[in-house]
């Protein structure tokens, strides 16, 4: 009697040990799924920033289309060309790569 007594101890300690691994094994999963991708694009979205030239197609982040005519870099800021004689004055970290004229990589 006493040894079931022990083994059904043993079975619950090895339960929350498997459940501890759970845990873990979810977290990997998220990190490696979810949180690191995001740090990546972060940081490629960050370096095409920081890379801006004029001329470049760029997207804000309200989703216009358009060019890079100048740059501040005292204030931050990007002038974009949408159209003809008009152009506009965004912030530097709400402009994005243009994948629209990205060429096609095969």
């Amino acid at each position: 009697m006493n040894g079931i007594f022990l083994a059904a101890q043993a079975a619950q300690g090895g339960g929350g040990m498997s459940m501890l691994l759970m845990m873990v094994a979810i977290f990997a999963i998220m990190y490696f799924f979810m949180i690191r991708p995001q740090q990546k694009r972060q940081k490629e979205i960050q370096k095409f920033q920081n890379e801006l030239t004029e001329g470049t197609a760029v997207v804000t982040g309200g989703g216009i289309y358009g060019t890079v005519k100048s740059i501040d870099l005292t204030r931050n800021t990007v002038e974009v060309k949408i159209a003809r004689d008009v152009v506009i004055t965004v912030d530097k970290n709400s402009v994005f790569k243009d994948m629209a004229n990205m060429p096609l990589q095969k």
